[in-house]
């Protein structure tokens, strides 16, 4: 015998039940949006591909400058791309590029590295430097991880119970170690107010610097950086000096090869421009100049535009530094 139909009424609940549901649902996914990316008005930053295809990533500010140390400190070791973009899709993966201070079991920070298996002190394991850097010696280990497919090259250092969850964030990965890299010129953005921190200056930034790409990124041009807020010493550049104004609030980072990631000066120069746009709410920098190229925080679509700072002549000289401009 079939069951008798339900009644109106009941129709009615159960109709207004499901389009709460629905509803509930739908609140979720967008909470989740804007918690990811942020919603309008929210710091956001963004990457986009250096070719035709249009692909692009968006991603807060937290994590951005989380992968800009990733990636920092991946060239900093003689890493190549491939292996940034390891690192960058494991972050993806085991904590949305977050430092998080916790996870399964003692599991903490961007790889949710675990203190009892040996991979360091939890202090150790929530500095993202460190955590990068044990990376990175892991990964190095893996005989030919360059040529492995990446959910292997991950899965081997992370031993994860999951391994193929690895694969998705690929192509964000790919398209984050470009720009962080700098072999992807002008493509990485942020947009919206610093982080509401005190700012730090120059000092700030110069130490950050250090931590990210050790100290010699303050002594490639002959700069004294002998305590981490050391200042650098303006590299002999055909570029216009900051204005008077800017002066006390401008750091000029001098570019050269890198020799030990095996990259071009220009390379270099692109990847501490996009380290500092990637830090520009953290560390309130106003503007980045770059290689006739500049980014301004107050811009409102936040792209690279035309650097007038240093006269079309100029312009090509300008990839002898990198200019950051904090705020006041």
């Amino acid at each position: 015998m079939s069951e008798p139909s339900p009644t109106p009424a009941r129709r009615g609940r159960l109709l207004r039940f499901g389009g709460a549901v629905v509803v509930l649902l739908a609140l979720a996914g967008y909470l989740t949006v804007q918690y990811l990316t942020g919603g309008p008005g929210v710091p956001r930053c963004t990457v986009v591909s250096g070719s035709s295809g249009g692909e692009s990533y968006e991603f807060t500010p937290e994590q951005a400058v989380n992968a800009a140390t990733i990636s920092a400190v991946g060239t900093n070791r003689g890493m190549p791309e491939r292996a940034v973009t390891i690192a960058l899709a494991t972050a993806l993966q085991e904590s949305g590029l977050r430092n998080i201070q916790h996870g399964d079991r003692d599991s903490l920070g961007l790889f949710q590295q675990r203190p009892s298996q040996g991979w360091g002190t939890t202090e150790e394991i929530l500095d993202p430097t460190y955590a990068a850097d044990i990376f990175y010696e892991h990964l190095a280990k893996v005989q030919g991880y360059a040529q492995l497919p990446l959910t292997v090259a991950a899965q081997r250092v992370q031993r994860s119970a999951y391994p193929d969850a690895y694969a998705k964030h690929e192509p964000d990965a790919t398209l984050l170690a470009a720009a962080l890299t700098g072999r992807s010129a002008a493509t990485l953005t942020c947009q919206g107010p610093a982080e509401s921190t005190p700012a730090g200056g120059t000092d700030s930034v110069r130490a950050a610097l250090v931590r990210d790409f050790g100290r010699d990124v303050l002594q490639e041009a002959g700069a004294d950086a002998s305590a981490a807020g050391a200042s650098a010493s303006p590299t002999a550049s055909a570029t216009a000096s900051p204005s008077p104004t800017t002066a006390n609030r401008t750091v000029s980072v001098p570019v050269s090869t890198n020799a030990a990631a095996g990259t071009t000066a220009r390379q270099r120069g692109w990847e501490l421009a996009h380290w500092a746009v990637a830090n520009s709410s953290a560390l309130h920098i106003e503007r980045v100049s770059y290689a006739g190229r500049e980014w301004t925080a107050e811009s409102i679509d936040s792209e690279w535009g035309t650097s007038d700072a240093n006269g079309g002549s100029a312009a090509e000289a300008s990839t002898a530094e990198v200019r950051i401009v904090t705020g006041q």
